[in-house]
């Protein structure tokens, strides 16, 4: 016997197929045990697959949880960009909110450039990490550091961050961090790369929950609270941040790619 789910493979912060970052949405019944979601995560292999309940509690829309292949995390912005893209397909109207166990309740609703999402700001403070610069291979000006692990290397050129060549394996052992390497842009006000290699994904493409924190950082640097990004991942992809008092909005495009079940054993 197998249970069906539904399945939608969406490319986050993408305006066509095989652009932006890849996320797996799956809407289930009830919570299954984690180590299923794990499994499941595992067998999908993308950044992270967002598993949807619908909430009873009154709060939001639905309960939303995400996973890499090989652990549960606190916050993905693309995965949950791609579910609301993937319930407002299903269902229409112009907005879904989501409860999570550790972010609060999200919000994603259209806008012109398709949706916008909001996550919390996320704050950094000025820090060293003599340990991380090493292994990243090239020295930033600056570290800003956040205790829940989203850490920003500020660097001086574009160009810098393009042709970073990290040792994954070494940052892979600094669990629980996101090392976020910054510029500003050529032709986006800033840009960045991202590598998560240990939560199981060694570059991220798009980061919704690295802009959370990208987007305070930069907006008293910039002298303004609206700002274009890119992150020049081999994918790469574009985001519209808007610091708006303790919520960061983030916009985007989403395209679904796959739509179907998965069986359940």
């Amino acid at each position: 016997m197998t249970t069906p789910v539904p399945y939608i493979h969406v490319d986050a912060f993408a305006e066509q197929v095989f652009g932006g970052n890849q996320a797996a949405v799956m809407l289930l019944d009830d919570w299954l045990p984690d180590a299923v979601l794990t499994r499941i995560g595992e067998e999908n292999m993308f950044a992270e697959t967002a598993f949807l309940v619908r909430d009873t509690s009154g709060t939001a829309d639905y309960e939303l949880r995400w996973f890499t292949p090989v652990c549960e995390v606190r916050l993905c912005g693309h995965a949950t960009l791609a579910s609301g893209h993937a319930v407002l397909a299903r269902e229409g109207g112009d907005r879904v909110t989501f409860r999570t166990r550790h972010s609060g309740v999200l919000e994603v609703r259209r806008s012109e450039a398709g949706y916008e999402l909001a996550l919390p700001a996320i704050s950094t403070e000025r820090g060293e990490w003599p340990e991380a610069v090493a292994l990243l291979g090239a020295e930033p000006r600056a570290v800003w550091r956040n205790p829940d692990g989203y850490d920003i290397f500020l660097y001086a050129s574009e160009d810098e961050v393009r042709t970073l060549t990290p040792d994954l394996r070494g940052l892979a052992a600094l669990r629980g961090h996101q090392f976020i390497c910054t510029a500003p842009g050529q032709d986006t006000d800033i840009v960045s790369r991202v590598f998560v290699p240990g939560e199981g994904v060694d570059e991220d493409s798009v980061t919704g929950s690295a802009h959370a924190a990208l987007t305070p950082f930069w907006a008293p640097r910039l002298g303004r609270d609206v700002l274009t990004a890119f992150q020049a991942s081999a994918r790469g992809g574009r985001l519209a941040c808007r610091l708006e008092a303790d919520r960061v909005w983030l916009g985007g495009s989403c395209v679904t790619v796959v739509e179907g079940t998965f069986y359940l054993p």
